[in-house]
């Protein structure tokens, strides 16, 4: 498996370089002292998929930790049914092994941003920085291009959606909060995981330990109710 190098770091000056055509759009866009190319995207992002399809969806976020990975992995696997691990840069770099094995499972991988930063607060380089680092490390570690980028704590502003779009990402967020990183209680993953839970569904995980615990539980009720469970990728078709 390859490792990545000091040069990867040297990949900033490429994003400044995105960072400065971004500005030049908006600038030829500027009228009555609105820059309308940063105008609000709220609309552009996802918090849902198709409530036609049938489907429903587990994104998990990955930005710490690692000791619950592979039992969500065998659950999935178990189940024949596949999920979307956002996973941050940062992250990835310290645990390859552990994502490789994401990858090579067949799940979907996505963006989580590099430092998890909150991108409500962080200006529009750091933005550009945040998600074309994780781009570009999961390149080179798989070759695949991600298309999906779900804010960390889900903080956007009003240029997050338009950046994510010009990087060739769609702005991810959720319509059930397990809440998982804080409450470690199984019963309540599971019934935050299910409740009212219909066709488009994005349900929000992390690899926690009661997460894992609930997990088979909760994809045998959304297949008890004729929901499949798929990525994110296939949801929002």
């Amino acid at each position: 498996m390859r490792k990545i190098s000091h040069n990867f770091f040297r990949k900033y000056i490429a994003n400044i370089v995105i960072a400065l055509a971004i500005f030049c759009v908006g600038i030829l866009t500027y009228q009555g002292g609105i820059v309308g190319a940063f105008s609000s995207n709220d609309s552009q992002i996802i918090y849902a998929g198709n409530s036609k399809n049938n489907t429903i969806s587990l994104m998990f976020n990955v930005y710490m930790g690692n000791e619950y990975v592979e039992s969500i992995l065998e659950t999935l696997k178990k189940n024949n049914v596949t999920a979307t691990f956002f996973v941050g840069g940062i992250w990835v770099e310290k645990n390859q092994d552990c994502f490789m094995k994401i990858y090579k499972s067949g799940n979907e991988i996505a963006s989580h941003g590099y430092w998890h930063k909150d991108h409500s607060k962080i200006s529009d380089e750091a933005q550009i920085n945040e998600i074309q680092l994780t781009d570009n490390l999961i390149t080179s570690l798989t070759g695949i291009k991600m298309t999906l980028f779900a804010p960390p704590s889900g903080a956007f502003n009003k240029h997050t959606s338009y950046i994510a779009k010009n990087l060739g990402y769609k702005t991810i967020m959720w319509s059930k909060d397990t809440i998982d990183w804080r409450d470690q209680d199984e019963n309540l993953i599971f019934s935050r995981a299910t409740k009212n839970c219909e066709s488009g569904d994005l349900i929000l995980m992390h690899p926690t330990k009661a997460t894992a615990q609930a997990l088979d539980k909760v994809i045998k009720f959304y297949k008890e109710k004729g929901l499949n469970v798929d990525t994110v990728s296939k949801n929002i078709l």
